[in-house]
């Protein structure tokens, strides 16, 4: 945390998110933030919302591809503190969604001149989960071939970043070793996609900026990140349409 100025901004970004939605959305929808592991707590939030009078809600896990290890414990917690005479749904998955491709892919743009390799990231997952049937890794991988497509970058990579720090198998490559692998074919721009995430928080702001940065130089290359959707016009018009499609 000192190293990236003292404090991760995920919950003002997320509350950033969300009055932004609330606005792109303009009929008066109110919308809530829940965090899982800070405060405003998801229980928090729903008590919030049903004391302003709201009975029939929607989960929107800030998170494109849904696996049960993180949308999934977010769905868990919703469930668990929805009180009696109150109803949930979720969105589901939003991994292909046209306009979250269409977000990333602006990034992506923005970014790529002068690079002469893209490698996406997500977090990555315990293989055992993967093996168990999570679909996760098909979902990022359909959410970079997506935003490739509309980019026309051609050949791109897809590599896996923070890992927890445990003794079992995590999905392979890491992103330093994807970094690596780079340089031994002799390329020495590198353009890091971080299509899992869409806010700056610490795997975005220590993992990458600091971590993959300080490795890829010691490797002879420069790295150099894609902008976060944070607040971003498309991006926030899709989440709208979202919204607007589930009720």
């Amino acid at each position: 945390y000192a190293a990236i100025g003292g404090r991760s901004p995920l919950t003002d970004i997320t509350r950033a998110q969300a009055e932004a939605l609330a606005k792109a959305l303009g009929d008066g929808t109110p919308v809530w933030v829940g965090m899982r592991n800070w405060h405003p707590f998801v229980a928090e939030a729903i008590a919030a919302a049903v004391e302003a009078g709201a009975h029939e809600l929607l989960a929107l896990v800030l998170t494109p591809q849904a696996s049960p290890a993180s949308a999934g414990k977010y769905r868990e917690a919703v469930e668990q503190a929805v009180p009696s005479g109150a109803t949930v749904r979720f969105t589901g998955s939003w991994h292909s969604h046209p306009g979250v491709l269409a977000a990333f892919a602006e990034k992506v743009r923005a970014r790529k001149a002068g690079c002469d390799a893209v490698v996406f990231t997500a977090h990555s997952l315990p293989t055992r989960l993967v093996q168990a049937g999570d679909p996760y890794p098909e979902q990022v991988a359909a959410t970079a071939a997506g935003v490739a497509e509309r980019t026309g970058i051609g050949p791109y990579h897809l590599a896996w970043q923070s890992a927890g720090r445990t003794a079992e198998e995590w999905l392979q490559p890491t992103l330093e070793a994807c970094l690596a692998e780079r340089a031994a074919e002799g390329r020495r721009r590198i353009l890091v996609a971080p299509i899992g995430f869409v806010s700056d928080h610490t795997e975005i702001l220590y993992d990458i900026d600091i971590q993959a940065r300080r490795f890829a130089e010691e490797g002879g290359l420069a790295l150099t990140r894609t902008e976060s959707l944070n607040t971003s016009p498309l991006f926030v018009s899709a989440l709208a349409d979202l919204v607007r499609h589930a009720f």
